[in-house]
């Protein structure tokens, strides 16, 4: 290739690739960064009042009537809103990725907004949802507003890839992980990696962090999600800790997960008839029970995990606290309440790490192992309850202070990985995201259709290779027909690369013709489209 081509792609990639990059994520990162903080200090105070509210009802029984009547009419109004705007419902990280993966459609302020308020609802009733999950989905809500108030259509094919860099930001906000929030975009939320994803997700990730240090100051909240946590190492003779956390958490997080599946039926079969707001109802009904006998039961679950490493809850409060726990987190969630379920699933891993570590107590191991189980037991539930294995063992090292015992997770996190896999159990986002997708299209009928584009000059696909490009959902590239121009050109990925004039053939499933199609002119050029019976 001659010095001027040279020259001429350089100019090409930075122009439409670095400089977008970066100021997407110089954007999103910062704004995202703002947000997830000023809703983490909220959150921290709703919850500390939702604690004491407990502690009043807790002594002032003949108030709790006029609280469940209260609750009542929440649930009535929630009911109203779910069915005008259902794109309020959820707010977690499931949410997200079907987002991401342009499966789900969503109006992003709307969005925002509605998991910013409704969201602290849920952490004011106690109802076990996590803050990290909205956070995730309140970055996706900024990347794609980022995009449409900074660049309108001229840039639409970014879209996804900003959404991915706010939701992989809003996640290293809400953690204190960056490097696990990088990782979330290639393992969670797309499942493959490419170099457009890394650089957008790395540049979000690095302004949010920037950005997040005075903004703690300022909140006074704290950047991390664990502080002050130290574990032993561990030597080779005692590395049947792991092995047995891994099978144990491995088994039982394969148990929860069939147990989704029950109480989704449950609430969507035998229920299905009964008003929204009936079901509603009853989670709010629950967590006031729950509540009521012990506050570790319901809320965030974070403050359940710090007061776990004291080990002073009896092994019977700790069954309890994990029924209840597992059984409100997913009628939650299967309910659509605002909220996410990263810190309640990990809360019920540690809790099930807690039961483990009392029964090795008592049968004599030594107590400087407790904490160690624990950490264990939170990192073999997001691998093996979430299908997460390399985020599992970077956030056991960015959170959980587990760098001198890498061998540990690697082992405790494959076991738990490798169990769930040997029973077919699906991670706890994917379940979720399926029942909002089904949910999305219920009654709808899709249609599917082979189109013919050409790659227009300036268009988001030249230079870029089919596997790079975030094809609209459902959507399959069958064929490409080189432009004669381009035919005799070999680039160093061996013609994988689009070029102007190629002619692609493309076949797509979907339920709704108009967006989809707007999704493709933003990344091959608006032109008029062909359907076509066959491909070249």
């Amino acid at each position: 290739m001659k010095l001027g081509a040279k020259i001429k792609d350089y100019r090409s990639y930075i122009i439409n690739l670095i400089m977008p990059a970066l100021v997407f994520g110089f954007i999103t990162g910062t704004l995202t960064a703002f947000t997830v903080t000023l809703y983490k200090f909220l959150a921290h105070h709703i919850i500390d009042i939702s604690k004491h509210a407990y502690s009043f009802f807790r002594t002032h029984l003949y108030f709790v009537p006029i609280l469940l009547g209260v609750l009542f009419g929440i649930s009535v109004l929630l009911a109203f809103l779910f069915k005008k705007y259902p794109n309020l419902k959820g707010g977690g990280i499931p949410t997200s990725i079907g987002i991401l993966r342009g499966i789900i459609t969503f109006k992003w302020l709307r969005s925002l907004l509605g998991v910013f308020t409704l969201s602290l609802f849920s952490f004011l009733i106690g109802v076990p949802l996590g803050n990290e999950g909205p956070s995730v989905q309140m970055g996706t809500s900024i990347g794609r507003g980022t995009v449409y108030l900074f660049a309108g259509g001229k840039h639409r094919a970014w879209d996804r890839y900003t959404m991915t860099g706010g939701a992989c930001a809003g996640f290293s906000v809400a953690t204190g992980a960056p490097i696990s929030g990088i990782l979330f975009a290639i393992e969670e939320a797309h499942q493959r990696i490419s170099p457009t994803i890394m650089i957008v997700a790395s540049s979000s990730v690095l302004f949010a962090n920037i950005a997040v240090r005075p903004l703690s100051q300022i909140f006074g909240v704290s950047s991390e999600l664990f502080e002050g946590i130290s574990i032993p190492h561990l030597e080779l003779k005692e590395l049947w800790i792991p092995l047995l956390v891994g099978v144990v958490l491995g088994l039982l997080g394969s148990l929860i997960l069939k147990y989704y599946q029950v109480i989704k039926r449950f609430f969507g079969g035998t229920l299905k008839k009964v008003p929204s707001f009936v079901k509603i109802f009853l989670i709010f009904t629950l967590t006031v029970a729950v509540g009521l006998i012990t506050f570790s039961g319901v809320s965030t679950g974070h403050s359940l995990i710090i007061s776990l490493f004291d080990n002073n809850l009896s092994i019977g409060i700790l069954i309890f606290i994990l029924l209840a726990r597992a059984t409100l987190t997913i009628g939650a969630n299967t309910n659509g309440l605002s909220g996410g379920m990263f810190i309640p699933s990990l809360a019920i891993g540690a809790t099930v790490s807690a039961i483990i570590g009392r029964l090795l107590l008592i049968c004599g191991l030594d107590s400087r192992f407790y904490s160690v189980i624990l950490v264990l037991g939170i990192v073999a539930t997001l691998s093996g309850f979430m299908k997460s294995p390399l985020t599992a063992i970077i956030f056991s090292i960015e959170a959980l202070a587990c760098h001198e015992n890498i061998i540990s997770v690697i082992m405790v996190s494959l076991i738990a990985y490798f169990i769930t896999e040997l029973f077919g159990a699906k991670s706890i986002n994917d379940s979720a995201m399926e029942a909002h997708v089904e949910d999305q299209n219920d009654g709808k009928v899709p249609t599917v259709n082979n189109v013919t584009v050409k790659v227009m000059s300036g268009a988001f696909a030249v230079g870029k290779q089919i596997r790079d490009i975030f094809w609209p959902a459902n959507m399959f590239v069958l064929s490409v027909q080189k432009a004669k121009a381009n035919s005799a050109e070999v680039d160093e990925h061996g013609g994988k690369e689009l070029r102007v004039g190629d002619i692609l053939c493309v076949q797509y499933s979907t339920f709704d013709e108009k967006t989809t199609m707007y999704e493709l002119e933003g990344i091959v050029g608006k032109q008029k489209t062909e359907n076509t019976s066959t491909c070249i």
